[in-house]
């Protein structure tokens, strides 16, 4: 039991890993004893964010935009350039759009639907090697995909593509999951809440009035995103596959609705 949540001698990859929830996880994951790569588009910002967590464990700097397939081969080739096998991959780079309904763009549709629901596809399929050579019956590999509780329930913002992103890939992790297993491999999910990152503006610049709508009574902490992280990549949490847990305060399942009448 005291290994439980250990991670040491396990590696992982954490795309979006240089800011935001994708940071969260990766210093969780250092902490713990993973040797960790992440990975982001933006190439300064991701060393610098791998020197920082290098402070704390093993963290090594990857960077690659991972929006079309050419990227996540490409991040698989580096990636294999330095290791011959991989136990978790965390598909967590995401983008979001935002615009009214008569004027959304098809460039802001395709763009998010092809970052938060294609390249999680492509990326596990392009590492599907070096996961399965290190994945065992005993020491399953593990997928985690970051998904939204905008997956699970609508929010009132007209960002249709995200919204539609995140249910899907929901739906992909339990499909993904029920293949993969015969490899070892167990996939599955991460909703998050209300985080305090650049993706989620109002929770950073707006943390106590967004808290008022969380039955916690507050906005998500790094503690609690590395947390579940850890759960679903260590030995704690090889009885759950194919689910997608929600972090967020109670919002999705236990927010009570307000009716008129």
């Amino acid at each position: 039991m005291k290994n439980l949540f250990s991670l040491e001698g396990r590696t992982a990859i954490v795309t979006g890993g240089s800011r935001g929830i994708g940071k969260m996880i990766a210093r969780g994951f250092v902490t713990h004893g993973a040797k960790v790569y992440i990975s982001s588009r933006k190439a300064e910002q991701c060393e610098e964010t791998a020197a920082e967590l290098s402070k704390e464990g093993s963290c090594t700097a990857l960077p690659q935009d991972v929006s079309t397939v050419e990227g996540c081969k490409a991040l698989a080739a580096a990636y294999g350039a330095q290791e011959t096998a991989l136990d978790i991959l965390v598909n967590n780079a995401g983008a979001a759009w935002g615009a009214e309904f008569d004027e959304f763009p098809e460039s802001g549709w395709d763009k998010v639907m092809d970052l938060n629901v294609k390249s999680p596809f492509f990326l596990t399929q392009a590492l599907h090697g070096p996961m399965k050579a290190a994945a065992t019956r005993d020491k399953p590999g593990k997928v985690i995909m970051i998904a939204s509780i905008d997956g699970i329930r609508i929010n009132p913002w007209e960002t249709y593509s995200y919204q539609a992103s995140k249910a899907a890939l929901i739906h992909l992790t339990r499909r993904m999951a029920a293949r993969l297993v015969a490899d070892n491999i167990y996939v599955s999910g991460i909703a998050p809440g209300a985080f305090a990152s650049e993706m989620n503006r109002a929770a950073r610049d707006h943390g106590d009035a967004v808290a008022k709508a969380v039955p916690a009574g507050r906005i998500g902490k790094e503690e609690d995103m590395a947390g579940v992280a850890i759960f679903l990549a260590s030995r704690a949490g090889d009885y759950v596959i194919g689910d997608t847990i929600a972090v967020d305060g109670g919002i999705a399942h236990s927010a009570i609705g307000h009716f008129g009448g």
